[in-house]
């Protein structure tokens, strides 16, 4: 027997954290990060990799649970978490940086992105705690 289920086309439902610029930037730092430690040593895969790759999941992930907060001052406190997982993250690629696990030029790449990043996310906190 077959279950055949029909999607209809029905506009999904837009979360605030989605709307956030800073959120799709660090999308985009999740899809760098994953692809350039995929070129990393095996022997990292429970290591390094796993690190810098959920510091990185957490910096959106933070973001979007930060949006569901009900004062300023709680979503300010999600947003500074973001940006320490930010700073986790830089740290982490530099280190990798020192192993010569990535290219010189991936490393200025990501960092540009993280401090672009970083950037938002200072405004983003301000907004909220003078809101």
């Amino acid at each position: 027997m077959f279950l055949c289920l029909f999607v209809t086309k029905k506009a999904m439902k837009i979360y605030s954290f989605e709307k956030l610029n800073v959120w799709k930037e660090s999308l985009e730092l999740v899809t760098s990060i994953y692809k350039i430690t995929n070129n990393f040593p095996r022997e990292e895969k429970f290591g390094l990799i796993s690190q810098i790759r959920r510091a990185t999941v957490s910096v959106s992930s933070n973001l979007a649970e930060g949006t569901s907060r009900k004062t300023n001052k709680d979503k300010a406190h999600f947003t500074t978490i973001s940006y320490s997982s930010a700073m986790e993250v830089l740290n982490q690629l530099i280190i990798s940086k020192e192993l010569d696990y990535i290219s010189e030029n991936d490393y200025i790449l990501v960092r540009q992105r993280i401090e672009k990043i970083t950037n938002m996310l200072n405004s983003l906190r301000n907004s909220q705690l003078c809101s």
